[in-house]
């Protein structure tokens, strides 16, 4: 392969496989920290892809299914160095909450549906990436993933207290689960309780002691110990019972077509939220690493593992952040950490799946119990509190949602948040009058310096947005009401063009409606900024000259008119 050949290979190939491409110039001194930290992180996915999958709806060996294909896609097509994929509390809980209205309890189905779910949400994330949809990202803001992801832990926390506790709790919603939960104090199952309390314990105390060891794991092993030695699964304590060992059989969902429209909506509810907080996370560690991800590339790779999940029989996944964590704090540095971690998920499932089935329940409702209260961020919300009441008031809607109309339907909710939110952004924008700052270069808002000067006759101003169709009108309005502030001796109006970055008809028509209201009053629209642009603008658009005024800038602007003055000094500009 000659030289101009290789190179356009290897474009092709950080296009097509980034991860891949990565791994064909694998430097053997990132060996030793990636084998550390495969090993570790698969230390942590095997008890939680076990706990994720009940949290879903699904026997066990399904989570496993879930942790070993899907980490070697990604591995391949991802652009993260850290990222880890699998099982996620919020995405299961998006599962169960979709499919099991669907399904009617029926288990084949169930399952059917749930492979249909993955492979479809993998299909419209690579879509989404082949139309650049990447910056969808950052379109569910902050205030509302957190508050989302909040609500979707309460739901966790709601749906596992009974398991917790040995009894069935099946009232839907989080406050009816609770009550139910309480009133049947009577029936709890001690034994289990224990189990599950001790599962607890372990949970707490072992980062402590026993920081380098995974909790969740630790947690598991000594209530599937304490299962064993006791004979505790023949006193009624529920235990995840036999695991199938080796790799899953390959079968073709079947899914009711009249099934297909409300599968395709929670896809794509699934792939805009799993992409978005996979996101957070590989945005997180690469700024950590120095390094940058492609958003476009990271939406395709986040298909390409959820269909390898589809193909593995199990569910649709999403970035994992506690595995991630323990991926970077062990030494991973490359791709290589997550295909060594589905290795070595890969063996246990074909040669230790045995002592799996004496894992009790109640510890794996504990495992999820405290997942969910580490998704729970106080934090953020005294920041949100702190910094806007309109942000908060946003988290807290979005938590309520999920509380109040479910985690698929609460999509809806939030999306509606974000849109919302953007458009009052994006319609109701910051107009400043500007003025002069002693000492200080440029020109700055009168509101935020009251100190700041103004020249009488000049009225400098600057909308800060784009004029379009949904402000346009807002943007007419302002202006007018800043020339009837201004007062008669008004003589110049300046519009500061930097922030206006696009302009549409509707714009354009209400640019062109507030020059005649200029012209009637006598005063002298002036445009400042974007020179170049706007001529090639107007040229494009065969507009016809007219008395408007342009300058490079607002200094130059502000000159002009102080020349013109009767003993006007323009070097006071």
């Amino acid at each position: 392969m000659g030289k101009a050949q290789h190179g356009r290979f290897s474009r092709w190939m950080k296009r097509l496989a980034p991860g891949l491409a990565a791994l064909l110039v694998y430097r053997r001194r990132d060996l030793p920290g990636d084998l550390v930290a495969g090993v570790s992180v698969a230390a942590v996915a095997l008890p939680v892809g076990v706990a994720y999958a009940q949290l879903a709806g699904f026997s066990p060996v399904v989570g496993l299914y879930a942790s070993i294909l899907p980490l070697l896609a990604y591995a391949l097509f991802g652009t993260s160095r850290q990222l880890i994929v699998g099982p996620d509390a919020a995405t299961c809980a998006l599962v169960a909450s979709a499919l099991a209205p669907l399904a009617a309890g029926d288990g084949e189905l169930y399952l059917s549906l749930s492979v249909a779910l993955a492979g479809l949400t993998g299909v419209l994330c690579i879509l989404a990436s082949f139309i650049h949809l990447g910056a969808l990202a950052d379109f569910l803001s902050k205030p509302i993933l957190v508050g989302f992801l909040n609500g979707v832990s309460l739901h966790i926390l709601a749906g596992q207290m009974g398991k917790l506790a040995g009894v069935s709790v099946d009232a839907p919603g989080i406050v009816p689960a609770a009550l139910q939960l309480i009133e049947q104090y009577a029936d709890y199952h001690w034994p289990t309780l224990l189990v599950g309390l001790s599962a607890f314990a372990v949970l707490l105390i072992s980062p402590r002691l026993l920081p380098r060891l995974p909790a969740a794991l630790l947690a598991l092993l000594v209530a599937a110990a304490v299962v064993a030695i006791f004979n505790l699964d023949q006193r009624g304590v529920a235990v995840i019972g036999a695991v199938p060992a080796g790799l899953p059989e390959l079968r073709w969902p079947h899914v009711p077509w009249h099934l297909f429209d409300e599968l395709a909506a929670a896809a794509m509810g699934l792939a805009l939220v799993s992409f978005s907080s996979m996101m957070l996370t590989a945005r997180s560690f690469a700024a950590k690493n120095h390094y940058d991800i492609d958003a476009d590339r990271e939406f395709a790779a986040l298909g390409a593992a959820n269909i390898a999940a589809a193909v593995t029989q199990s569910f649709a996944i999403s970035g994992a952040d506690s595995r991630t964590a323990m991926s970077d704090a062990a030494g991973g540095r490359t791709q290589l950490t997550g295909v060594i971690a589905a290795l070595a998920i890969g063996l246990v499932l074909v040669f230790l799946s045995e002592p799996l089935r004496f894992v009790p329940i109640a510890a794996l409702a504990a495992v999820l119990i405290m997942a969910s209260i580490s998704l729970i961020d106080l934090r953020a919300l005294a920041l949100l509190f702190r910094f806007s009441r309109v942000e908060f008031a946003l988290a807290m809607l979005a938590t309520l949602g999920v509380i109040w109309v479910g985690a698929i339907k609460a999509i809806l909710v939030v999306l509606a948040l974000s849109l919302i939110r953007f458009v009052r952004l994006s319609s109701r924008p910051r107009v400043d009058v500007l003025g002069k700052l002693p000492g200080m270069s440029g020109f700055h808002p009168v509101a935020a310096h009251p100190e700041a000067t103004t020249h009488p006759g000049l009225l400098l101003l600057r909308f800060n947005a784009p004029v379009v169709f949904f402000n346009a009108a807002y943007f007419k309005q302002q202006v007018q009401h800043a020339i009837e502030r201004a007062g008669e001796d008004l003589r110049w109006l300046v519009l500061d063009a930097m922030p206006v970055t696009q302009m549409d008809v509707t714009g354009y028509l209400a640019l062109e409606d507030l020059k005649a209201t200029l012209r009637q009053k006598g005063i002298q629209l002036v445009v400042a900024g974007r020179y170049q642009e706007l001529m090639e603008w107007r040229k494009a658009h065969a507009l016809k000259a007219d008395d408007t005024l342009y300058f490079p800038t607002m200094r130059k602007a502000a000159k002009a008119f102080l020349a013109q003055q009767p003993g006007g000094d323009a070097g006071e500009a």
